[in-house]
């Protein structure tokens, strides 16, 4: 089946309150419960900028380390959700349902399919 990377930009809640958060948090994880009940789920998880412990870094062809891009960037990815579905609006389903969780649009985008890769 198909795996599909649904996630949102590092500046797509900058527009969220502070106190709302934590029910933001809520239900957005009650979206992968949602999904792990599914059977769909595969993989979550978000990126914090916020509190100055920003280890992102670049990693050339050549081997050669360099930090950034920095947060203000807005090449950041802020969060993720795999989903295995089989269908590209199965898919669009459950980025609608994190969307309004997480209150931000979310971009979706089909892994390539590789056997030896995928279990």
């Amino acid at each position: 089946m198909p795996r599909y990377l649904i996630s949102f930009g590092n500046a797509a809640m900058d527009h969220i309150p502070e106190e709302d958060f934590p029910e933001v948090g809520k239900a957005a994880h009650a979206v992968c419960q949602e999904a792990k009940d599914a059977g769909v789920f595969r993989f979550a998880g978000g990126f914090r900028y916020d509190d100055g412990d920003v280890e992102h870094a670049v990693v050339g062809t050549d081997g050669m380390v360099i930090d950034g891009p920095y947060p203000e960037s807005k090449e950041l990815i802020g969060g993720v959700l795999v989903v295995d579905v089989p269908t590209r609006e199965d898919a669009f389903f459950w980025a609608g349902k994190i969307a309004a969780a997480c209150r931000c649009p979310q971009d979706v985008r089909k892994f390539l399919h590789d056997p030896d890769l995928i279990e």
